[in-house]
């Protein structure tokens, strides 16, 4: 084999999608397995349900800053021995999370977790930059959305199912595993595609010149922001639904699994959408920016109605119709933002992935818990999405000299 997979091989290239997709599933896998047991975590280690919130949390500012040192990596010695170092990593920290006996030290592994994990998530993005261009490469982001979109489906319905017979502890064992097969997928399938002569040298000082170029790529930012604004209040509804549905509403851990299953299912429908749009685009030139404004008008409209259903003390079905909407949403909003964001790059794609995945997981990360100090709710959930979904509505329509598609 060379230095890189040949990017005019489209059976290669093709063949990358379904291994991409596994290890940028990453942070759902992260994350959903154990949402069910949160409530149960937080009884088992006599903590808050703020601190349990911090396992998740943690995990996501590892996810974040994780790609900032991945990103450069991988722009500098390649995209495979970086990955495998990295997924190795996730699959101890996550047996280390099953061990651990106090939420401090769990908070510690989680965030460690987290960054060995964001490797799986900024490569890939960067992968498919370096061998995907136009509407491919949003098909492309699609593909993995929609892969990675069936773990948040399969992962909380797995956790629902292993509750009956174990605790939280077992879902890291079982995450630990999955690492273990992640490592293995990688291996196996995903060969190098960064060549030699377009790696970056100079260390450290180069490394950062090179997240400065994205960070003052105006276009970039823009897509990159409204990326992250839409991805918070999609986190608002990871960290929080479970408290909403399982305490306010009375839902059981199986229940919670099979809705939150159901909503999830949403993203992979989102992706598909994503994808057609994409092929259309390619052939008549429909601009990606109209459809996440078109998309973010949606999800703005469906968060008012979150918001309402949990004023007006609805019954449950009137706030998880449009919880669907929201969820399936995300599975548009990110690869066509993606796409748009990755398009204004033409070399150091895995620091621009590594600005553009931090940005979105900062902001999910910090925003819920910072607002559910004094309680969670299905007002505070409703509040959080509406305010992140009109924020990214507003910078796209605010930016559109600076955003409007280049010929």
């Amino acid at each position: 084999m060379s230095d890189a997979v040949p990017t005019g091989d489209a059976r290669a290239r093709r063949s990358l999608l379904p291994a991409l997709g596994a290890l940028s599933a990453f942070g759902p896998l992260s994350m959903d397995l154990y949402i069910p047991a949160l409530p149960q975590l937080g009884r088992d280690l006599h903590t808050t349900e703020a601190l349990a919130q911090v396992t998740m949390s943690a995990c996501l500012i590892g996810l974040a800053l994780g790609q900032l040192l991945w990103g450069p990596i991988s722009d500098r010695y390649g995209r495979r021995r970086p990955l495998l170092w990295a997924v190795a990593g996730f699959a101890v920290a996550s047996f280390v999370c099953a061990v651990s006996p106090s939420i401090e030290l769990l908070i510690l592994v989680r965030l460690l977790q987290g960054l060995c994990g964001a490797a799986g998530m900024a490569i890939a993005r960067a992968v498919v930059h370096d061998v995907h261009k136009g509407s491919e490469a949003t098909a492309g982001f699609a593909t993995l959305t929609a892969i990675s979109g069936a773990a948040p489906v399969l992962a909380p319905l797995l956790g629902g199912a292993l509750l009956t017979f174990t605790d939280w502890r077992g879902l890291f064992v079982a995450l630990g595993v999955i690492g273990a097969l992640l490592l293995l997928t990688a291996a196996l399938y995903v060969p190098e595609t960064h060549p030699l002569a377009e790696r970056t040298t100079g260390g450290l000082g180069n490394d950062l010149r090179g997240i400065g170029a994205a960070l003052g790529n105006g276009p970039f930012m823009v897509f990159a922001l409204a990326l992250g604004l839409a991805s918070a209040g999609f986190f608002a509804y990871l960290q929080m639904s479970s408290f909403v549905l399982q305490n306010q509403f009375g839902v059981d851990a199986q229940g919670f699994a099979l809705i939150f299953a159901l909503n999830s299912g949403g993203i992979v429908l989102g992706a598909w959408i994503s994808r057609r749009l994409a092929r259309r685009t390619g052939e008549r030139r429909i601009d990606g920016r109209r459809i996440v404004l078109i998309s973010l008008m949606i999800g703005t409209a469906a968060a008012t109605a979150v918001l309402l259903s949990a004023l007006l003390h609805s019954p449950l079905p009137w706030l998880l119709a449009p919880l669907f909407v929201l969820v399936g949403l995300h599975g548009v909003n990110n690869p066509t933002l993606t796409a748009l964001a990755l398009s204004r790059i033409t070399r150091g794609a895995g620091s621009a992935s590594a600005v553009l995945g931090t940005m979105a997981a900062l902001l999910g990360a910090l925003l819920p818990p910072l607002l559910s100090h004094a309680g969670v709710s299905a007002t505070l959930m409703g509040a959080t999405m509406l305010i992140a979904f009109a924020a990214a509505l507003a910078l796209l329509a605010a930016t559109g000299r600076v955003t409007r598609p280049r010929d």
